[in-house]
């Protein structure tokens, strides 16, 4: 199919309806010819006339061997390819009660991975009322990009996404600095209980400072 494309793509021989064209290729004087010269041209030296610019004013063609030109358009198109960077993600799922031995094995896969070049991410999916649960997903998200940061950086903090809670991470570059991440390792050990520190942190211990205070003046 590939081939058929490329033979699409180009006139060739009597293919070719135009007046005039401007002619170049191996051994050949190049300048403006009449079709039918450019096809003795070609004729004569066992070749053929191939368009490989159409829209020149005139049309541009090639005296060369048409099989011989159509490989060499494949290999350029193979070697472009080869070239542009294709971007790997690999998807690790988390529930929002993971224990350590799963966290721990999907550590290890999401270091290989991004060890790769290959960017990672990683999912909390809650089931019905496991939603209730999205802060400790979230806290185990930010706890995965603490673990990696040796490996990767963090190119989009925990969102929540309909069921699930994402963060995206790609590899670093070999021989980065390790400041890139700063928020990640900070976070998870002041989310870690998000519920609890709202409670134990209040004003009333302040305030009984203050009477015991008052009441010692006074005496």
């Amino acid at each position: 199919m590939k081939n058929d494309n490329l033979k699409d793509q180009y006139r060739i021989n009597e293919r070719i309806r135009v007046r005039e064209v401007r002619l170049v290729g191996d051994d050949v004087e190049q300048g403006v010819y009449s079709i039918s010269e450019a096809l003795k041209i070609a004729d004569e030296k066992g070749l053929d006339l191939v368009e490989i610019s159409p829209n020149a004013n005139p049309p541009v063609c090639r005296v060369t061997d048409y099989q011989k030109f159509l490989y060499q358009q494949k290999k350029r198109q193979k070697e472009q390819k080869a070239k542009s960077v294709k971007v790997i993600v690999k998807e690790i799922r988390f529930g929002p009660q993971t224990d350590d031995h799963d966290y721990n094995f999907k550590l290890k896969h999401a270091k290989g991975f991004l060890e790769e070049g290959a960017k990672v991410k990683a999912y909390v999916f809650f089931k019905g009322r496991s939603i209730l649960f999205k802060e400790q997903g979230e806290v185990l998200l930010l706890r995965f990009a603490n673990d990696l940061e040796d490996y990767g950086k963090v190119e989009q903090l925990p969102v929540l996404e309909g069921k699930r809670m994402i963060i995206m991470l790609s590899p670093k570059k070999a021989g980065s600095p390790n400041t890139s991440n700063p928020k990640p390792p900070q976070q998870p050990p002041q989310q870690q209980a998000p519920v609890a520190p709202k409670k134990i942190i209040t004003l009333k211990p302040k305030a009984e400072a203050g009477k015991k205070e008052k009441t010692e003046g006074k005496e």
